[in-house]
């Protein structure tokens, strides 16, 4: 029995689909693969120091002045807001 047009492009997808699964390509998903376990550990030791992501929205200027700091401070870009925090949380409990 002969099959219809349509089953035969069908079987002609999952052949391809099937076969690019197969494929384990130098060139294509390395770099994926790679960051996302990169990502992966980089929570677990953010999460073994407590941090906790915390996501707000900043005026441009604001956040060009942090990127200028925080390419100097020696903890990066969560260092210096950690630490402006806390000067800023001291400084207005002591205004109190």
């Amino acid at each position: 029995m002969a099959m219809k047009k349509t089953d035969l492009e069908k079987n002609k997808a999952l052949k391809l689909s099937h076969s690019m699964k197969q494929t384990r390509s130098e060139r294509f998903g390395k770099g994926v693969a790679e960051t996302q376990l990169d990502r992966r550990e980089q929570r677990k030791l953010d999460q073994a120091k407590g941090l906790v992501p915390f996501a707000c929205k900043l005026n441009s200027e604001l956040l060009s002045v942090l990127k200028e700091r925080a390419a100097t401070h020696p903890d990066g870009m969560t260092g210096l807001l950690d630490e402006l925090l806390r000067r800023g949380l001291a400084a207005s409990d002591s205004n109190l």
